[in-house]
């Protein structure tokens, strides 16, 4: 009878060791409250039932652990680190609690996502959650308590107070910054210059003044009985070329005032007579009407174009520091500079 009982009680201790040991893997979730107020933490319990001998793991738990924070629901709700683990091990099974801080700040009734735990190729999940969030109604004599002061980030940077999308979209604005200033600098160029193509160099009053004679040389305004009209414009030739080449205001001067301001200038004293001729013979044409010959047409042609050509301006020629050292050597004295003569 005695040997009865003991059997008795070794198959019910075998068979609730197998039952215990073959039970399914079971896995749960809950929150300590449902309702949080906004910036608050709650606490969710996870709680996983399994055979000894089985390795699980939640993938979502390692992410915490990697990052530190992990966000679900768009980001309004987040599981943060640490996570508290502990392991009882009871009727060859284990049962492991999980605890794992929920925190958010975006008010709003949210569902939490089915926690998934992975045993080798199997998948087991928790129900899902629900959590209330709900805002801090506060005003301006309202105080504050229960939340901490805003720190700074460890190892802080210049950087850090920069906003995420000028990073993110740096070639961005360096690429808008550079049409901007291509922008600025056009518009000032178009501003000054009244074009934005490069300006062709301008011609000197000593290149008008030759091509211009060319042209009133060839139209044969005298030869065809125009002299006032050959003589207007052979003066209108001169008159600009001393204001290009010398600065005399001779398109605003009488024929005296012009041979006045040529004595005043040592560079046209001395050619004065080929203006004056042209400048009677013109006043002759104008006031007189009378009608010049030929060799005085021609003569006054030439006067102006020898007046012309002998105020060119004279190039000047670069100093050469070793050429002056070796006329100084042989010399004495420094080899002179030749200066360009009137204005260019």
């Amino acid at each position: 009878m005695h040997f009865r009982k003991i059997l008795v009680a070794v198959v019910v201790a075998v068979m609730t060791t197998v039952s215990a040991v073959a039970a399914p893997l079971h896995v749960s979730a809950e929150l300590d409250s449902t309702v949080l107020i906004m910036g608050n933490q709650t606490m969710m319990r996870v709680t996983v039932n399994q055979a000894k001998g089985e390795k699980g793991n939640f993938p979502l738990f390692r992410q915490i652990k990697e990052n530190g924070i992990i966000g679900v629901c768009g980001d309004s709700v987040e599981f943060r680190a640490p996570v508290r683990i502990d392991t009882v091990e009871k009727d060859g099974r284990l049962k492991i609690d999980y605890q794992i801080p929920v925190q958010s700040f975006d008010s709003g009734f949210y569902q939490l996502p089915e926690l998934a735990f992975a045993v080798g190729k199997d998948t087991v999940r928790s129900e899902a959650l629900h959590l209330k969030v709900v805002p801090v109604l506060v005003d301006a004599d309202t105080p504050i308590d229960d939340y901490a002061n805003v720190s700074d980030p460890e190892n802080s940077s210049i950087f850090d107070s920069v906003p995420d999308w000028m990073i993110d979209y740096w070639w961005i604005i360096l690429l808008l910054l550079l049409a901007i200033a291509a922008f600025v600098y056009a518009w000032i160029k178009y501003k000054k210059d009244g074009t934005l193509l490069a300006k062709k160099p301008q011609p000197t009053p000593y290149e008008v003044a030759i091509a211009s004679l060319e042209t009133l040389k060839s139209q044969k305004l005298w030869e065809n009985g125009m002299e006032k009209e050959y003589y207007t414009d052979l003066i209108d030739i001169l008159r600009k070329y001393m204001f290009g080449r010398f600065g005399i205001n001779a398109m605003e001067m009488t024929s005296r005032q012009i041979l006045g301001a040529m004595k005043n200038n040592k560079e046209l004293k001395d050619r004065r007579d080929y203006i004056r001729q042209i400048l009677n013979m013109a006043d002759f044409v104008k006031f007189a009407k009378v009608r010049p010959l030929p060799d005085d047409n021609i003569a006054s042609f030439d006067n102006a174009l020898k007046f012309v050509k002998e105020t060119k301006p004279v190039p000047v020629e670069e100093e050469n520091p070793e050429a002056n050292l070796n006329v100084k050597g042989k010399s004495g004295k420094g080899q002179k500079k030749i200066k360009k003569g009137g204005k260019a």
